[in-house]
């Protein structure tokens, strides 16, 4: 049976969204093109017909993914009172922890990404330097510090904390990690840097 173009456009966007959730939750090599099809409701015959490759796919699924982050940092951000605790608290948070298939693509993702072919480790460039100005500009500005130092320095931290905090087996010390991340963010985020 023949797909209108409407209907394979809205399929195309099931498979990224799927791939998007199942490769934070197996990696791009723990999850195969029938489970990515299957995720979508959609069987395998179809996948060649709207993606190029898996790699082809895999970028795409990574840039969804990493646009999402940024919206959602954005959206926290926007609707609190103090946007850089709002956000670091949402990202080094046990319920972010927690969301492995929807939470932060760097912290799933990010050494399988270091892997993969530049088309797929190009939307993971283009996300990190939207959460770093995202970054930025919450960070309050010191005459000492070149501009992103700080912002670096905090999404290293903060996404270093959430993959060790997955990492953890023992709970209290999964939660210690989260919770000294956020604590030396604040530190970091607050003092003014000497010269």
């Amino acid at each position: 049976m023949r797909v209108s173009r409407a209907q394979a456009e809205a399929n195309r966007e099931a498979v990224i969204n799927a791939a998007s959730r199942l490769f934070r939750e197996h990696g791009f090599d723990g999850v195969g093109l029938k489970d990515l099809m299957k995720g979508a409701g959609l069987t395998q015959g179809g996948f060649y017909k709207q993606f190029e490759s898996k790699d082809d796919l895999a970028a795409l699924a990574s840039r969804r993914a990493m646009e999402s982050a940024t919206r959602r940092w954005s959206t926290v951000a926007a609707g609190s009172p103090d946007p850089l605790e709002a956000v670091v608290g949402l990202y080094l948070s046990t319920d972010h922890r927690g969301e492995v298939g929807d939470g932060c693509p760097l912290a799933a993702l990010g050494s399988d990404a270091a892997r993969q072919s530049e088309e797929v480790r190009a939307p993971f460039q283009d996300g990190i330097e939207a959460h770093l100005q995202i970054l930025d500009e919450l960070i309050p500005a010191s005459d000492s510090s070149k501009p992103y130092d700080k912002a670096m320095a905090v999404l290293s931290l903060m996404v270093g904390a959430v993959t060790i905090s997955r990492v953890m087996t023992d709970e209290d010390m999964s939660r210690r990690i989260l919770e000294t991340a956020f604590d030396t963010v604040k530190r970091i985020t607050s003092c003014p840097e000497e010269e």
